[in-house]
């Protein structure tokens, strides 16, 4: 019984850190294809060569967008799995709630809100700071798909959406945490990574149409992106890009995030920790040295009924 209960246990962690190993390469790949196709004007230039400028052919969009689908679906489908199959019976309520919570939140973009200002994206905050990286990750990008279908938002853009919100709740999910629940110190550094994110979401899907807002431009005009523009060129450009169409509309992203943290963030982050708690739930088996206790206690009172 004892070497059945151990290998029962041993077979357990090793599942269960092989799935954490896929879903961690899964979601580095994908992040790593989703980082290219963002960046790739700033180091195209050291590619082709600074100062051959050549006309947009046209075939980047549908090659980017292609490459990142099937890279987002792959992520997807193994960090599911890894959640769904790296615990036994927990692991599996936390899918469910990770399906409870996504839909909970896809709701949330039917609210009528000002400029860039969100709700959906405290819970995605707060869901990858209380259960860690993967899930934030899952959350993010679940979460932007499913009010897409809701709204109809769906296009070439969802999966830079799905990148840039599956960061948020990744990153969410690195800051250090305490031991007690929602805190001041915690709800400080929450507000600060709210407000950092709203304006660096902002910035991170506006590279996604930025080469292409000037169709057709074959010469230098201070906001846009030209092919042959040296890493320098293209960093400055970009900026003036941003402080033009942008800045105002993050900044109500921003203070919309930091305002949802301050009101909601301490009694949500509560309820997530003690929900947690139930969701990891594991079956009891014995420990070896339980085991014989529990094995003594029973032959005992047989051998004395026996004398």
């Amino acid at each position: 019984m004892r070497a059945a209960g151990r290998g029962l246990r041993t077979e357990q962690v090793v599942h269960a850190v092989r799935s954490t190993q896929y879903s961690a390469l899964g979601m580095f790949l994908v992040s790593l294809i989703g980082a290219a196709s963002f960046l790739y004007p700033f180091f195209l230039p050291a590619l082709a060569g600074v100062g051959e400028r050549g006309g947009r052919s046209g075939v980047e969009v549908p090659l980017v967008f292609t490459a990142l689908g099937a890279a987002c679906l792959l992520v997807l489908l193994l960090l599911v799995q890894g959640q769904a199959s790296g615990g036994g019976r927990g692991a599996s309520k936390m899918v469910a709630l990770l399906g409870v919570l996504v839909a909970v939140d896809a709701t949330l973009r039917l609210i009528p809100t000002l400029l860039g200002a969100s709700p959906i994206f405290l819970l995605i905050i707060l869901v990858g700071y209380a259960y860690r990286a993967s899930f934030g990750f899952l959350m993010g990008a679940l979460t932007l798909f499913a009010s897409a279908l809701l709204t109809g938002g769906l296009g070439p853009w969802l999966p830079y959406q799905m990148l840039g919100a599956g960061w948020v709740g990744m990153t969410a999910g690195m800051l250090p945490r305490s031991s007690d629940s929602g805190n001041r110190r915690e709800i400080v550094a929450l507000v600060i990574f709210g407000g950092a994110w709203g304006f660096l979401y902002g910035a991170i899907l506006n590279l996604m149409e930025w080469p292409y807002s000037a169709p057709g431009l074959d010469t230098r005009a201070g906001l846009y992106w030209v092919p042959g523009m040296s890493f320098g060129e293209t960093t400055a450009a970009y900026w003036r890009y941003y402080l033009t169409t942008s800045l105002v509309y993050d900044a109500f992203r921003a203070g919309a995030n930091i305002v949802l943290v301050l009101a909601l963030g301490r009694p949500l982050l509560r309820l997530l920790d003690r929900y947690r708690s139930r969701f990891i739930w594991q079956p009891w088996t014995p420990y070896p040295n339980e085991s014989e206790n529990h094995h003594t206690a029973e032959s005992g009172p047989s051998v004395v009924a026996a004398r």
